[in-house]
């Protein structure tokens, strides 16, 4: 494992999550956490892990597990936060295809300029690894499976930035030597995502609430649902194997309806007399039908797959709401 290891939006679910199974690692890694609380804050930290807080030109002096406010928009502190580091995990970003449509320069602020930043303090301050958090957005409306060769095609804005920053990352490896990984994230879900508003996540927390689970255009439309465990672990080998310059699908390879993931997370709940209000409404901008991952590649050159069934990972998830709750 790397030395010290800058994870920019570590405050958030997969951050923390990764940043749990660091911990355990022998030796155990220096990490910095570069996080601007626009999602995450140090209070979802809080009862996971020590940590202390400290300026981003003080980071370098700072405790096992630092925690920097800041924005991946400023290169400034972007640098600042790179010296020093053997590896950047950039998974700071405007998440989702939604929020794309509704503000897409935002979404290209955060992911084109905040991706372009990491990638320049880590070739100036000599960082050798930088892990690029992607997704299956950049392919677009396709046949799937998604794979690593098929021509782009966005529909959102979100898939379009997340396609600029693999561009970047390609040119960054290829021109300045950053061994940059790319993994192309499924549907991520599982304990810890409190504030995610993906499908799972958003299910459980309004069935908690007793509100309606609206499910957005006739349910039909598919997706790669990945535990969050099978995630971190794709994570730590990219790190560790020597494929720089390579792009990962990240995912299970099956592909299920939204509205299937609904009658699973329906099941669950309803043994614990909770009951689901599945509710219909129009389609939303930006989405695509059908999006699932060959990840024969992660298998051969990571040599990782994913590990967690379906029905394992949402009871894990219910479990986990109802404990919060």
């Amino acid at each position: 494992m790397k030395k010290t290891i800058l994870i920019t939006g570590g405050c958030g679910f997969i951050g923390t999550s990764l940043i749990r199974k660091m911990i355990q690692l022998a030796p155990r890694p220096t990490i910095r956490i570069l996080d601007n609380f626009s999602t995450g804050t140090p209070d979802d930290l809080n009862g996971q892990f020590d940590f202390s807080m400290s300026p981003a030109a003080d980071c370098q002096s700072a405790g096992a597990i630092t925690v920097i406010e800041g924005d991946v928009r400023d290169y400034t502190t972007a640098l600042l936060c790179a010296k020093e580091a053997d590896c950047i995990i950039h998974l700071a970003a405007n998440t989702g295809v939604g929020p794309s449509v509704e503000a897409p320069r935002a979404d290209m602020e955060a992911n084109v300029i905040g991706t372009f930043n990491m990638l320049e303090a880590s070739r100036n301050a000599g960082v050798k690894t930088f892990v690029f958090a992607s997704s299956g957005a950049p392919a677009g409306e396709v046949t799937p499976p998604i794979h690593e060769e098929l021509p782009p095609h966005p529909v959102s804005p979100y898939g379009a930035s997340k396609l600029a920053g693999e561009g970047y990352c390609s040119a960054y490896y290829r021109t300045f030597g950053v061994n940059t990984v790319c993994l192309r994230f499924g549907n991520v879900y599982g304990p810890g995502s409190k504030k995610k508003t993906s499908v799972v996540a958003k299910f459980v927390r309004q069935a908690l609430a007793g509100e309606p689970c609206v499910i957005y255009g006739d349910g039909k439309q598919t997706r790669d649902f990945i535990y969050i465990d099978d995630l971190v672990n794709a994570v730590l080998l990219s790190i560790e194997k020597d494929v720089g310059g390579e792009t990962f699908q990240i995912a299970t390879g099956k592909e299920n309806t939204v509205w299937e993931i609904a009658q699973l997370t329906a099941k669950e709940l309803e043994k614990r007399n909770i009951k689901m209000d599945i509710r219909y409404d129009e389609p939303r901008l930006g989405d695509v039908t059908r999006n699932f991952s060959d990840t024969r590649k992660a298998a051969k050159m990571l040599e990782w797959q994913a590990n967690i069934p379906l029905e394992t990972g949402i009871k894990r998830t219910v479990d986990y709401f109802i404990g919060q709750k």
